[in-house]
């Protein structure tokens, strides 16, 4: 039976102005054949070519394993919405040869901070402390397409890995020893044999939806509203690190610089319309409230999207289909572990695939494994405080204020606790303890 029927949560983001551009990269990869002299098992099927589907690839085409990944969109684009690396993301990242590559391409991050706009307070948090616990003690501030240029420019290297731009995964059906792939590329259908698929193809996965699988949580009444622009907030505010997490009674705030642009996000009413929320008047505003100055901001890009908490009820469907990344799991950008936390689904899954594939490694225990570990730390860890963050950020009680306050000039005083803060807040233990989660 071929599983296309649509099904589940359909997740909807609101219109706004465009934040896409495409790459010119697809003539150097389309329709590359895989190599039939590599393995003779059939290739890893992935759905999708952003940060999650991009290192799945690299890795298991780096492990000499045949991989197609399909990307829906004709070419790469520009998707402006993660640009935060933690420092075990980047360590990963760098046994893929990665991290030397995009370091060059976003900006280094070695300290941020908490901010009470109202009373001026600032909690200054130092990476340096984490310097012998991870190879890059730092956040990298680089916008998540400059990754997946980069990767798709280094599978260019790899004879048996294929990037079909323009062609969606719309079904699939499981087979003997297999998978089968029904893959649209605008004008035919056609079905692709291979020996496990990957469904990386972002919250609205077609691959999920068809398998019935239920995306459970919840969606936040409030949106968000992200603003980038040149206007240099460090000139004008006092002692601003790259990375700002700013409270207030009224309106609260996350201020991160990249190389080029200050990315200044929002929280906005779920009831007005879209198209007055993205007006520039609107935005104008809302800038001059955060800093004034005379004349008006210079805005680059503007976008408004819907903020959800919700993560699949398995990562594992069927015998060999496998959810990953935003297809998985979704939450509030609030500490930068969304992108993060697919990128290390993506290495941990890949690492099965190949104790499956090269070492010949029992595929249930491997793939119940990757289930269990990314599923439950997911529950336990990114989700929860994914929506402590926000609780913290956007509370207007006055006690409640004063003892969020008094929390984080005590963390950032402490060296020790300091760097257990930076620890969790890092991702450096949620990604230990799920390698310590037995199946």
């Amino acid at each position: 039976m071929w599983l296309s029927t649509l099904l589940g949560i359909v997740i909807v983001d609101e219109p706004g102005e465009k934040t896409l551009a495409p790459f010119n990269v697809r003539g150097k990869v389309q329709n590359v054949s895989v190599s039939s002299n590599v393995s003779d098992i059939p290739p890893v099927l992935i759905s999708g070519a952003g940060p999650v589907g991009s290192v799945c690839a690299l890795y298991l085409a780096q492990q000499g394993i045949p991989v197609v990944l399909f990307e829906k969109e004709p070419d790469l684009t520009m998707d402006l919405r993660a640009s935060t690396f933690h420092p075990p993301t980047l360590d990963q990242l760098d046994e893929l040869g990665v991290t030397e590559r995009i370091v060059p391409k976003g900006l280094i991050v070695r300290e941020f901070q908490y901010r009470e706009r109202h009373t001026g307070t600032r909690a200054l948090f130092d990476l340096g402390r984490l310097g012998e616990e991870t190879q890059h003690p730092y956040r990298l501030q680089c916008e998540q397409y400059k990754l997946t240029k980069t990767i798709v420019e280094m599978l260019e290297d790899y004879p048996h890995a294929s990037v079909q731009f323009g062609t969606s995964v719309i079904g699939y059906q499981e087979t003997d020893g297999g998978v089968a792939a029904l893959v649209f590329d605008g004008v035919n259908e056609t079905r692709v044999k291979g020996s496990f698929l990957i469904a990386a193809d972002g919250a609205n996965s077609r691959i999920r939806q068809a398998s019935g699988t239920l995306f459970e949580g919840l969606t936040y009444p409030e949106r968000f509203l992200v603003v980038s622009t040149r206007f240099p907030f460090e000139k004008h505010m006092e002692e601003l690190s790259w990375v700002n997490y700013v409270s207030d009674p009224e309106e609260w705030c996350v201020m991160l610089k990249t190389v080029d642009l200050w990315r200044v996000q929002f929280p906005v009413s779920g009831e007005q319309d879209a198209d007055d929320l993205l007006e520039e008047e609107f935005l104008q505003n809302r800038l001059q409230r955060l800093q004034p100055k005379e004349g008006r901001y210079d805005i680059e890009h503007r976008t408004l999207y819907k903020v959800h908490q919700r993560v699949a009820e398995k990562y594992r469907v069927g015998s060999r289909v496998l959810l990953a990344g935003d297809a998985a799991h979704v939450n509030n950008p609030l500490g930068g572990m969304g992108m993060n936390g697919g990128v290390h689904d993506a290495i941990n899954l890949s690492e099965r695939l190949v104790a499956i594939i090269k070492q010949d490694a029992d595929l249930d225990e491997q793939l119940d494994l990757y289930d269990v570990q990314r599923r439950e730390i997911c529950v336990d860890f990114i989700q929860k405080k994914t929506k402590e963050n926000k609780v913290m950020m956007e509370t207007e009680d006055a006690d409640l204020q004063e003892k969020r306050r008094r929390r984080f000039l005590e963390l950032a005083s402490d060296p020790v606790l300091q760097k257990a803060y930076l620890m969790e807040s890092s991702m450096i233990d949620c990604l230990r303890d799920s390698y310590e989660i037995a199946a």
